[in-house]
């Protein structure tokens, strides 16, 4: 079974439609609102079990909605916007919640921002907004890789036994998902430029 680009035909070409209102959407923006309700059950509630469910759930529709899409043709070009920055919000609210509740270090939430404060920053100067990149295979993984590597460090936490086996695959997931990541931000800056030196050539062309 094809895990990444699942649902997709390739006898039917892929077109990002004007949608608004469609189920990977709606999944997606779903996944935003799972963000506050792990933040409250981890700082609040202290219900790691909880919070591990809403992880499990966030990193299912992930993978759900992008099948929706590919499956029915309900590929729009808000998801494709909106899809990566519901996951980069999730890891880093994720991230920035664990190194407060000590879960995690503060240097695994600065391995997450770093790539992508310098990916902003690039993204402003060349595009003053979204560059609108196609979502790399490599950064695909690295989310899969993180989105696996969380809840299994909370449940590393959790009075529950094998704790010792949750917490080595659980950093296995997550080393390499921090690996992902940076390469995905090499690749994605590169590209960026190359995105917006053609864009300035295709101004000065017709000017």
């Amino acid at each position: 079974m094809k895990l990444i680009g699942a649902g997709s035909n390739p006898d039917r070409p892929q077109v990002d439609h004007d949608l608004i209102f469609t189920v990977p959407n709606i999944l997606t923006v779903l996944r935003f609102m799972g963000v506050p309700l792990f933040v409250w059950l981890v700082l609040s509630e202290q219900e790691y079990g909880f919070a591990v469910l809403v992880l499990v759930i966030m990193g299912s529709t992930d993978w759900v909605d992008g099948y929706i899409a590919r499956r029915f043709d309900q590929t729009s070009k808000l998801g494709r916007i909106l899809d990566p920055m519901a996951d980069r919000a999730a890891l880093l609210a994720v991230a920035f919640t664990l190194a407060i509740a000590g879960v995690v270090q503060w240097w695994y939430l600065a391995a997450l921002l770093v790539p992508d404060a310098i990916l902003a920053i690039a993204s402003l100067i060349y595009f003053r907004s979204h560059p609108d990149l196609p979502v790399s295979v490599i950064g695909k993984i690295r989310t899969a890789l993180l989105l696996l590597g969380t809840p299994l460090l909370v449940l590393s936490k959790l009075p529950i036994p094998f704790t010792e086996v949750y917490f080595v695959a659980a950093w296995t997931f997550l080393g390499f998902g921090l690996l992902g990541h940076w390469i995905a931000a090499y690749n994605y800056f590169w590209a960026i430029l190359r995105k917006g030196k053609e864009l300035k050539n295709d101004d000065g062309g017709h000017s």
